[in-house]
């Protein structure tokens, strides 16, 4: 899909200032929030879900408002419309409502924001049991990632536009990337931790018996 649009604009401006907006607040969150020892994976953890759940519950939460109950992106107006206007120059599903991503994003939105805020809340409690629900929320984010891409590759991309450096390297590669990189980087972590604690338990039960 060809787009003939400026590389840059007003919009796709302020839509990355916000990120990176989220982004330092969820850093300030993890200096205000976790204790002054957490480990540097764990305050990383921390800023990442802090952020993600912040562009699940603005950004996604936003798109989900105005792709439901027969609206669509293409014929909204306000500052969260063109946002999504401008993403969907890079993916076009995201402005006609296309029935898998806002499927999708209903999961999202609803199920891996609140599960995000659960387990920063168990992060601040030091709850070991947050390595469970990390596991979880990593599969379900890979698996969003991977449907909402896949049926496209299948069909032959033809609303995906790679033609503006913009829209392919940043909106397309760099922000659905790092949503494959970070849970996969999560869940080794996680795996470390449980499998540790499975290993100490089974070999103290071997000492008792």
């Amino acid at each position: 899909m060809s787009d003939a649009s400026p590389i840059f604009t007003e919009t796709s401006a302020y839509s990355l200032v916000f990120v990176a907006v989220v982004g330092i607040v969820a850093w300030i969150a993890s200096r205000t929030l976790l204790p002054k020892d957490a480990r540097w994976q764990d305050r990383a953890t921390f800023i990442w879900l802090a952020f993600d759940a912040m562009i699940h519950f603005s950004f996604e939460g936003s798109f989900l408002y105005l792709s439901t109950f027969g609206r669509q992106v293409n014929t909204s107006v306000g500052p969260f419309a063109e946002l999504w206007k401008e993403y969907a120059r890079a993916d076009a599903r995201w402005g006609f409502s296309d029935p898998t991503v806002v499927s999708l994003e209903i999961l999202t939105v609803l199920g891996a924001g609140p599960l995000c805020c659960y387990i920063l809340k168990q992060m601040v409690q030091r709850d070991p049991a947050r390595h469970y629900w990390i596991v979880v929320l990593s599969t379900a984010e890979l698996y969003g990632g991977w449907m909402t891409f896949c049926p496209e590759w299948l069909t032959g991309s033809p609303s995906l536009n790679t033609d503006n450096v913009l829209h392919f390297w940043v909106y397309l590669v760099f922000m659905n990337v790092i949503w494959v990189v970070i849970p996969l980087w999560l869940m080794w972590d996680s795996y470390q931790h449980i499998a540790q604690s499975l290993r100490f338990a089974q070999a103290s039960k071997v000492k008792v018996n």
